[in-house]
């Protein structure tokens, strides 16, 4: 207690002592014999009079000055926090002490603008449960439809109120209901009864509450305002650590530079391809980690500032110490803040390195095996053995190579059978053959598989033909010397086909008497000759023109083989 609500305090007790002891000598002196001069009664009379009314006065000063004292100290804790929950507990748990009341409610309006209630408390400083939430919903409709604090201290026999059946089923009686308002928009009302007495309320307690509402409204404010700011940031937070975690992982290397083309930012991959790590990066210039890259990136850096467009899909082929030679997709976009100002760049970096390295090795493989048999390729699912399949094989040798060879140059020699056996394989392939392999200067392709084809003897008669026109149109570009016949035969038959060897090499490959007989048919085959067996002629005896040949005695056969010369397809 402040020293002046002290002497407060000591000057009523003595002002009340003082008219005590003047009523008691008023009445002694009336019932004496001895009376005192004419008027002395009546001033000992008036002057106890004057006491008591100092004395109640003196009463109301203080209790006002108790209130205010009150209202500063409730307004500095209220204010002292910024969590909406505490400050909601400790406003209704002053109002109820300072008002003496037996409830308080605090509700404010949600959402949709419906008030609700978002505190209860009682006299104990307990939070009320949810069964004895009775409270007159016509008061406070009343403070929400007019501003205004209503204050009755007998809702019972008040006119206003007294019908009402929340009053009278709750058996309500003083009730103070005043509006809580932020910048004059009402965001709630503070609500105050006592069921139990009559006349709890007066002016005082409605003026003191009206002044702490006030207090009060800015506080719920405040931590309403503080609620929501600590809220988005905790949603600017995540969304910022979730695009932190998406930059990360992204599986382009991606580096941002500011208008001094200094690195502010970069992920992992990008550390990756630049075999750099972000401490090293960030901060720097190109040109102090990387000269020779800058220089060759830097143009595109500037034209992107200069313009205000990005460049796309910019294939590159930097040198990194270190690492070596490299091939790079490089994009680089215009970095803008909000108001579409320019701050910088992004570049994002794909390294090709590894990619054009498979794709060069995928261009060999196609040159060595048929595209349709690398299109059947799964690595997850390879597993070595074959499967039983009719095919038509097709086997072509070239004549007279071995005495040619002779008098060749290696280099001349591969130069000569590269040209001769590219005009084979593609024979093979405009049919959709398969190209097995080749023997030396010989070509094994086959039909059928891996892909079904109905006319796959036809198909491999077409090819032997088209092999036949096509070495014509080779020897125009070749001088005499250097013009050679291929000599082929064909078969029909089984064959195991799929991939024969070990997990180390691995080749797919048909096997079965009747490649070896193909194989026979054609070296018995002349230069220029297609020669095929009867199985194959009688599936494609309709529509080629063939000549029969004398039988011919092969390698592991026990009886001579039927073979017939293709001359050309039917018209």
């Amino acid at each position: 207690m402040s020293f002046d609500q002290t002497r407060a305090l000591h000057l009523y007790d003595q002002i009340q002592t003082l008219a005590l002891q003047a009523k008691n000598i008023r009445q002694a002196l009336e019932k004496s014999e001895h009376p005192l001069p004419t008027g002395s009664v009546e001033g000992l009379y008036n002057l106890a009079i004057s006491l008591e009314k100092l004395g109640r006065q003196i009463e109301a000063f203080e209790k006002e000055h108790g209130n205010l004292l009150a209202l500063a100290n409730i307004g500095q804790v209220v204010n002292s926090s910024l969590n909406l929950d505490d400050v909601l507990r400790i406003v209704m748990d002053s109002i109820v002490r300072i008002t003496r009341a037996e409830r308080g409610f605090l509700m404010l309006r949600d959402n949709e603008g419906k008030m609700i209630i978002r505190t209860a408390r009682n006299w104990e400083q307990a939070t009320i449960a949810p069964s004895d939430l009775t409270i007159s919903h016509s008061v406070i409709q009343r403070v929400i439809e007019t501003g205004e604090a209503v204050l009755t201290t007998n809702a019972q026999e008040d006119p206003r109120f007294g019908e009402q059946k929340s009053v009278i089923a709750f058996n309500l009686r003083s009730i103070l209901c005043v509006p809580l308002k932020v910048k004059n928009e009402l965001i709630g009302v503070i609500y105050t009864d006592n069921r139990m007495r009559s006349g709890i309320f007066s002016e005082s307690e409605r003026n003191l509450l009206m002044a702490f509402a006030n207090q009060a409204g800015v506080a719920l404010e405040n931590a309403r305002l503080f609620s929501s700011l600590r809220h988005t940031l905790a949603e600017v937070t995540e969304l910022k650590n979730r695009m932190d975690n998406i930059f990360a992982s992204i599986a382009s290397g991606v580096i941002t530079m500011d208008g001094n083309e200094r690195i502010t930012s970069c992920n992992r991959a990008a550390e990756t391809v630049l075999g750099c790590s972000a401490s090293e990066m960030i901060g720097r210039r190109l040109e102090e980690i990387w000269p020779a890259l800058a220089a060759r990136i830097q143009p595109g850096i500037r034209q992107v500032c200069t313009t205000d467009k990005a460049i796309v899909d910019w294939e590159i082929s930097p040198h990194l110490p270190g690492r070596g030679p490299a091939e790079w997709r490089v994009t680089i976009s215009p970095l803008k803040d909000a108001n579409q100002n320019m701050q910088g760049v992004a570049i994002v970096l794909d390294d090709l390195t590894e990619r054009k390295k498979l794709e060069a090795q995928r261009r060999l493989l196609e040159r060595m095996v048929s595209p349709v048999v690398l299109a059947q390729i799964d690595p997850n699912s390879l597993q070595i053995g074959g499967q039983r399949t009719e095919i038509s094989i097709l086997f072509a040798d070239l004549r007279g190579f071995t005495s040619f060879s002779e008098k060749q140059t290696p280099e001349q020699l591969v130069e000569v059978l590269n040209r001769y056996l590219a005009v084979a394989t593609e024979a093979v392939l405009e049919q959709e053959g398969t190209v097995d392999k080749f023997l030396g200067d010989a070509i094994m392709a086959w039909f059928n598989a891996p892909l079904p084809q109905a006319d796959h003897t036809l198909r491999a008669v077409k090819a032997a033909l088209r092999l036949r026109e096509a070495i014509l149109t080779l020897h125009q570009q070749l001088p005499k010397k250097d013009r050679l016949f291929f000599g082929t035969g064909i078969h029909i038959g089984e064959a195991v086909l799929g991939w024969i060897g070990t997990e180390k090499r691995l080749e797919f490959t048909a096997i079965s008497d009747s490649v070896n007989t193909a194989r026979r048919i054609q070296e018995h085959a002349a230069e220029n000759q297609i020669l095929i067996s009867k199985d194959a002629y009688l599936r494609v005896q309709a529509e080629v023109e063939v000549k029969k040949m004398p039988p011919i005695r092969v390698k592991g056969k026990s009886r001579p083989l039927e073979v017939y010369e293709v001359l050309g397809l039917k018209t």
